[in-house]
């Protein structure tokens, strides 16, 4: 059985059909992702997961448990985390408190215990300061605790995002656009990174990514989506060489060959097969 399986998921906003009848399939320990031109579905299905939107049709279930229709702290409980397109973090408060927040789910303390200052809450307290040094040892942020999360360099919050999730203790991570905005040199050592956290955690993780330098070395498994339907599944090398992806980057004709050879996938930067390119397609 699969450790995340979304099968018929259809999500509508008014008149607007965002998800349309998606079937996919995660793997517990693989690194997925899933593409797609601009106003794909792409954050939609991750926000029907994490349980930020309800579905309208389908199912997602999550190591055999239904989760589609539970709030999304029952969601988070069980073990997904995400991160964001747009960097979302508390920015007033420090490194270390907002991955503490992120262990939110795991603290025993009550709020009366809090007020009492019991030795539950002191010892929850404890364990909670050491875990969330140990995530931003993880994460290579050591020594950065005590800054305002606000003034960190970019590369830097896209870490600290990650830690917090981490400190959910999830078995699922999603990741949102993870390397946006950030350079090429940034951009790969995110990948490696994400990498990290799969081969030594052993945690399943499931992205959205423009960058197609990213998408084609980390993913095993790649789902595309255009207007909200899944109109492709494989492997990178499947993905590239996929003429109906290719068309949905680049436009109806590119499969075939009648454009301009420079805007083809392999020549260029835009398409699915530029996996030594910049990013594929708008934001989305």
């Amino acid at each position: 059985m699969a450790f995340l399986t979304a099968h018929g998921v259809t999500k509508r906003f008014g008149g607007l059909l965002a998800v349309n009848a998606l079937d996919f399939e995660v793997e517990q320990g693989a690194i997925a992702s899933v593409i797609g031109p601009n106003g794909a579905g792409k954050t939609t299905f991750f926000n029907c997961i994490a349980g930020f939107y309800e579905i309208d049709a389908g199912e997602i279930v999550f190591d055999g448990q239904p989760i589609h229709r539970l709030r999304r702290d029952k969601i988070a409980h069980l073990g997904i985390s995400r991160t964001y397109q747009n960097i979302r973090l508390f920015a007033n408060m420090t490194a270390i408190e907002n991955i503490l927040v992120g262990q939110h789910h795991h603290l025993r303390s009550t709020w009366i215990g809090a007020v009492l200052g019991t030795k539950t809450v002191r010892e929850d307290e404890a364990k909670a300061l050491l875990e969330a040094r140990r995530l931003l040892r993880f994460v290579g942020l050591q020594g950065k605790g005590d800054l305002p999360a606000g003034k960190l360099p970019y590369g830097d919050q896209r870490r600290l995002e990650v830690a917090r999730a981490l400190g959910n203790k999830p078995r699922l991570l999603l990741l949102d656009e993870p390397t946006a905005g950030m350079n090429p040199a940034e951009s790969a050592q995110m990948t490696q990174f994400i990498r990290h956290l799969r081969d030594e955690l052993g945690i399943t993780i499931l992205l959205i990514e423009h960058e197609m330098r990213v998408v084609m070395g980390i993913s095993e498994k790649i789902a595309v989506l255009h207007y909200g339907q899944k109109i492709a599944e494989g492997t990178p090398h499947e993905i590239q060489n996929n003429p109906t992806v290719i068309e949905a980057y680049l436009g109806r004709g590119s499969a075939g060959g009648t454009e301009d050879d420079s805007s083809a996938p392999g020549t260029g930067a835009s398409g699915p097969a530029a996996a030594g390119g910049t990013s594929a397609g708008a934001r989305g």
